[in-house]
């Protein structure tokens, strides 16, 4: 039986009812046909649209990976935060897993990320005042958001994701949080400059068969990662400058490849890139994530601080 961590289980349950017709599913029909079956190095074209003719992206997804978000640098521990995250049993999933690789961020070629030394500080600063005032902790922490596109970045556990398609938008329901972001695709412009938001404001486009989504008006309040599993990232602010491109093209009939490439002037010295499978599950069940019933996280934080002060 799939486990999940949540606490309250009210299902999200849509589906786009369309038949999914990949590289193997190519093959054997072919042969119940008698048509001779495409060699392994013929590439398949994804061809699969939606009702309104939009390339098809929707469906269940995960991002279940043990791939290091950045390349470990020499003589650091391996992995993402060693003896940090929840206990083994909130990560029981059967979901697929995608392979493990050198590192997530894949640009810089190092697969380190570019981080300012003053954004760096400002991580540090805030991680020995956390009892001091909740505006240290992260987003996700505080209830308010995982952040664009800190919330496709994998966690230990929730990593489910809900693609629903209607004419003229993309919605991806998120898992972590039960966060749903609506994304526009009929040319609009952005909001104002001055309208500044935690999550900005996407556009989006299709380009051939690949979805690519602009995000620009953030405000300076948010950080860029907010997992552990993004090891010395999570914590790192973002500024107004911010300026996010995202790009999902479905390869087959299981798998959408992710790409987000972020820039932003203000807190790195060049922009970097991150690229994440998503794996479809159908079986996979999204449920309610009611973060703020029963978490303690800030309460607790802040009585022990002042405990601290007497």
């Amino acid at each position: 039986m799939r486990m999940t961590t949540v606490a309250v289980a009210v299902a999200v349950s849509l589906s786009s009812g369309s038949t999914l017709l990949g590289q193997d599913e190519v093959g054997r029909a072919a042969q119940s046909s008698g048509t001779p079956k495409r060699s392994p190095a013929t590439k398949v074209e994804w061809t699969q649209r939606t009702p309104d003719g939009q390339p098809d992206l929707q469906g269940t997804w995960v991002n279940f990976d043990s791939t290091p978000f950045e390349a470990p640098v020499p003589a650091a521990a391996s992995g993402n935060n060693p003896g940090v995250g929840p206990p083994d049993h909130w990560a029981n999933h059967d979901s697929p897993t995608s392979p493990r690789r050198a590192a997530m961020v894949v640009d810089p070629p190092d697969g380190r990320v570019p981080v300012q030394p003053w954004a760096e500080a400002r991580r540090d600063y805030d991680l020995a005042h956390l009892s001091d005032s909740w505006v240290h902790e992260t987003p996700w922490v505080r209830c308010i958001t995982r952040g664009v596109p800190g919330g496709m970045f994998p966690a230990g556990y929730n990593n489910g994701y809900q693609i629903v398609q209607t004419p003229g938008f993309v919605v991806i329901v998120y898992e972590m949080l039960h966060e749903s972001r609506i994304i526009p695709l009929d040319g609009r412009p952005h909001v104002g400059r001055n309208i500044r938001l935690w999550n900005g404001d996407p556009r989006g486009h299709w380009e051939g068969n690949t979805l690519v989504v602009e995000t620009t008006n953030y405000n300076a309040k948010g950080s860029i990662a907010t997992s552990a599993a993004t090891g010395r990232i999570r914590g790192i602010p973002q500024s107004e400058a911010l300026h996010v491109i995202e790009r999902f093209t479905r390869m087959d009939a299981k798998t959408i490849n992710y790409e987000v490439t972020i820039d932003d002037a203000n807190v790195y010295a060049k922009p970097w890139k991150v690229a994440i499978p998503l794996n479809r599950d159908p079986e996979y069940r999204i449920y309610e994530y009611a973060c703020h019933e029963g978490n303690y996280a800030i309460p607790n934080e802040l009585s022990g601080g002042r405990a601290h002060d007497e």
